[in-house]
Formats: C-alpha cells, structure tokens, sequence
C-alpha cells in the first residue's frame, strides 16, 4: 500500500512535469508557489508521522528478540524438568541421561534457530525501513533541488532585469549632463559677445 508521502512525491513530481518552460528555455519552469508550497507542506508534515512508524518498527526489534529468548528459556526448563524427571527413576537411569542430554542439545538447537531468525527478521525490518526512508529523502531532495533551481532562475531574470533599467538611467544621466554642459558653453559665449 503506498504512504501518503509517495503519493504526495508523486504529486509534486506530476505537477513538476505538467508546468510550462520559461520562455527561451529548455531546463527552467514557470510553477505556481502557492500550489507546490501547500503539496510541500503537506510532505513536511506528513515525514515526522511516518518515521515514528518506522522507529515503531524497528524498536520492536528488541520485542521480538526478548520473546525469542523466553521461548528458548522456556525450551531449555523442560527439557531440564524432563531431564530431572528422567533421572530420578533408578530402572531407566542410563536411558534417562541419554535422552536428556538429546533433548537438551534439540532444544538447544531449536533455541538458537528461534534467536537467529528472530535476529534476521529484525535486521531485515530495520533494513527495509532504513532504505524506505533513505529513498523517501532522496526524493525530497530532489524536490528541494529543482526549488532551488527554479528560484536561481527568477532571481537571475530579476538582476538581469534591474541591470537592464540601471544601463539605461545611467545611459540618459551622462545624456543630460552633456546637454546641460553644451548650453552652459552656450550661454557664456554669448555673455562675451
């Protein structure tokens, strides 16, 4: 079943690829703020709940390891009660501590079966819910990156824009200064006539 996190990285990705190129350009898109600013919300919201699910996940590593082990005390105590019960009948003594020393290495083994899958299975959750939430990240850093990307690219198209109107107040500056010196040399050359 998919998270609410993939679907909304999903979303995001879908409106990425459905916003326009900014005009002359094949890498930069014109997107809507308010509307990816709300799915981005949403994600950041959404990312605490389900990490803790995760956490949730992997602490219940030690659970399973703690029932795991009481399982195999368990074992051990009646092969011991077995073993006991065995030993204290005089006639079967020889055959009571043959058959209490295989039940005591089969509940050994079983014991040890029973620690090791449990130790593999909560390994393989912690694993999974590592590689979910790395993959999760990288997605959101991806997001994040074309942000950026995209602000980069306003933020040129602003300074290119405020060049523009600088070169041309500075360009009308020099103009009107030279107009107000050609009409100073104007006036005191007829001053002297």
């Amino acid at each position: 079943m998919m998270s609410r996190i993939e679907q909304l990285i999903g979303e995001i990705e879908e409106y990425i690829d459905s916003c326009k190129y900014q005009p002359l350009s094949n890498s930069k898109i014109v997107v809507n703020r308010e509307e990816l600013e709300e799915l981005l919300v949403e994600l950041r919201l959404r990312i605490p709940d389900e990490i803790k699910q995760y956490q949730k996940i992997i602490s219940n590593r030690d659970a399973i390891m703690n029932e795991a082990r009481q399982q195999a005390d368990s074992i051990l105590s009646q092969a011991n009660a077995q073993t006991n019960e065995l030993v204290n009948e005089h006639e079967i003594m020889q055959k009571a501590y043959a058959q209490a020393d295989e039940i005591i290495q089969q509940a050994n083994l079983q014991a040890q079966q029973i620690v090791e899958q449990a130790v593999a299975d909560a390994n393989g959750i912690r694993q999974s819910a590592v590689q979910y939430t790395d993959d999760m990240l990288k997605s959101l850093q991806t997001i994040i990156s074309h942000s950026m990307e995209g602000a980069q690219g306003r933020f040129d198209a602003f300074m290119t824009s405020m060049q523009t109107s600088y070169d041309i107040v500075s360009s009308n500056r020099q103009e009107l200064t030279g107009a107000v010196i050609q009409t100073a040399g104007a006036e005191e050359s007829g001053i002297e006539e």
